[in-house]
């Protein structure tokens, strides 16, 4: 039996999508995404079987896309003034050694491991909006302003580091470097997506049927803690509302950076700054 994806799509019957529920339902907005994309159980074996190189990848990637942010006044700025929009006077733009920054590397990293998480859970989505929704200055208590432009920007740039250490690492047979780089590529995507949702002013009929947004810490969904670098986040145990963990921070995206080339090799062996120390 061909898979969905497989059959022309001239060929298949053509589906109803409420407009209504794109943009006041979240699972119908994840659920349009994924047919349009095809993103199917082949993608989601892809990603499992994948997940051990990406994340051997992170402590790299974070110095790489954390260099690339601070190379940009408009950027490092937002880590002392929380948005990109503030053009005014500043003491100090922060370094890549700055507790702030080390701070942000620690929720990135928390950010890619969850990247890593099993898809087919709804919290994995869920986590991915309000990773957008927190670029907008809704849902927490000392609101982030990040405009749509360097999202857009740092989301390719992730995506181009991932691609090309998946595509040149030595041991991975091609037809698997093909699978996780179109499955990754889809999930970034959808990212994509579920920050444009929060910027894009096409739903302004229906703000009233929009869920309000509750405030929470970083790292936390639904009062649960879902990040903790280097921890497997299905293990509800480990990350309950209720077990200690380093203090609330940003979100994820809100930092990142290019070390050098080198830094990013195909067997994961990028150095890392070291562990955040918590403090914002």
């Amino acid at each position: 039996m061909p898979s969905s994806s497989s059959i022309p799509s001239s060929h298949r019957p053509q589906q109803h999508v409420d407009r209504k529920e794109l943009y006041t339902n979240l699972e119908a907005r994840i659920q349009y995404l994924h047919s349009f994309l095809d993103f199917s159980s082949s993608d989601i074996e892809a990603l499992v079987a994948g997940a051990k190189y990406i994340k051997a990848l992170i402590p790299a990637v974070v110095n790489i896309v954390y260099k690339k942010l601070l190379q940009y006044d408009i950027t490092a700025r937002s880590f002392t003034t929380r948005s990109t929009s503030y053009e005014g006077p500043l003491d100090d733009l922060p370094s890549e050694d700055s507790p702030v920054i080390l701070h942000r590397k620690y929720f990135l990293r928390g950010y890619l491991h969850k990247l890593c998480s099993d898809p087919t859970k709804m919290e994995f989505w869920e986590y991915l909006d309000k990773v957008g929704m927190m670029h907008v200055g809704r849902g927490r208590e000392h609101p982030l302003h990040v405009e749509y432009l360097h999202i857009g920007a740092c989301l390719g740039f992730v995506q181009d580091i991932l691609n090309e250490a998946i595509l040149s690492h030595p041991r991975l047979p091609l037809d698997r470097k093909i699978a996780v780089v179109k499955a990754l590529g889809k999930v970034i995507w959808i990212q994509n997506d579920l920050f444009a949702r929060w910027y894009v002013r096409d739903t302004d009929e229906y703000n009233e049927e929009i869920e309000q947004v509750v405030i929470e810490r970083e790292g936390f969904l639904h009062g649960k803690r879902i990040i903790r670098e280097g921890v497997d986040t299905s293990d509800e145990d480990e990350y309950s509302s209720t077990k200690e963990g380093p203090p609330p921070a940003v979100c994820p995206f809100s930092g990142m950076s290019r070390s050098s080339p080198e830094g990013l090799k195909a067997n994961g062996e990028g150095s890392s700054n070291g562990a955040a120390n918590g403090g914002a």
